[in-house]
C-alpha cells in the first residue's frame, strides 16, 4: 500500500481552485447584442466588454470554419492560452456594425485565396510547385508531395496548404478547364 505522505505531492495544489477553474472553462456563455459590446481598438483589433469586465483585445475564431462560417463564433482572450470568454451563436444576431467588425477579424484569421486558374504545376524531388491565379492575383507556392497538403472538403471543393501553412481553396474543381484539372491529377 502506498503512503500518500511518501508521494511528495505539491502542497500548493488547491483542489477547490482547480475544480472552480474547470467549471468556469466548461461553462458555455453566449455573447449577444444585449450582454456584450465589441469595439474597434486604435490598433485595428477588437475589444470586448462583457459581464462587467473589459477585455482590451480578443481573438475571434470559427468553431466550424467550413460548414458554419457565420455561426458559433468563439471569442477568446488574446494571450497564449486563448481562454474562451464566450460564443456568438450567429453573427446575424449582432448589430450590423459589430457583426461586420467580427467578419473582418475572421477574414484576417482565415485568409484563404480562391484559386481561379491553374497556370502550371511541376513536381520535382518530392515537392509540387504551383503557379496559380487567385482572387488576389497571380502567385506561386510550394507543397510537399503526399501527406495532407491537399484536402478534399467535398466532391469538388479542395483546400491546398503550402509549406508555410498558407491555405488556398479550389471552390469547384469542375469549373476549372480540362487542361487545368489534368495539371492537378497527381494531387487530387
Amino acid at each position: 500500500m502506498v503512503d500518500l505522505n511518501d508521494l511528495n505531492i505539491d502542497e500548493d495544489f488547491n483542489e477547490e481552485q482547480m475544480r472552480a477553474e474547470s467549471d468556469d472553462l466548461l461553462e458555455l456563455r453566449y455573447l449577444t447584442k444585449d450582454n456584450a459590446v465589441f469595439e474597434r481598438t486604435k490598433g485595428g483589433f477588437v475589444s470586448l466588454e462583457y459581464a462587467g469586465k473589459k477585455y482590451d483585445r480578443v481573438g475571434v475564431y470559427r468553431t466550424f470554419p467550413i460548414t458554419e462560417p457565420e455561426e458559433y463564433i468563439s471569442i477568446r482572450e488574446a494571450d497564449e492560452k486563448a481562454r474562451e470568454i464566450g460564443m456568438v451563436e450567429a453573427l446575424s444576431n449582432l448589430s450590423k456594425d459589430q457583426a461586420d467588425m467580427l467578419r473582418e477579424q475572421l477574414r484576417i484569421r482565415y485568409y484563404m485565396p480562391v484559386i481561379e486558374k491553374v497556370i502550371d504545376v511541376k513536381e520535382e524531388y518530392g515537392y509540387a510547385y504551383f503557379q496559380v491565379k487567385t482572387n488576389y492575383g497571380v502567385c506561386r507556392f510550394t507543397t510537399r508531395m503526399g501527406g495532407d497538403a491537399v484536402i478534399a472538403l467535398s466532391d469538388c471543393r479542395y483546400q491546398i496548404t503550402d509549406l508555410d501553412g498558407n491555405r488556398y481553396e479550389i471552390v469547384d474543381l469542375y469549373k476549372l478547364s480540362v487542361n487545368e484539372r489534368k495539371k492537378l491529377d497527381l494531387f487530387i
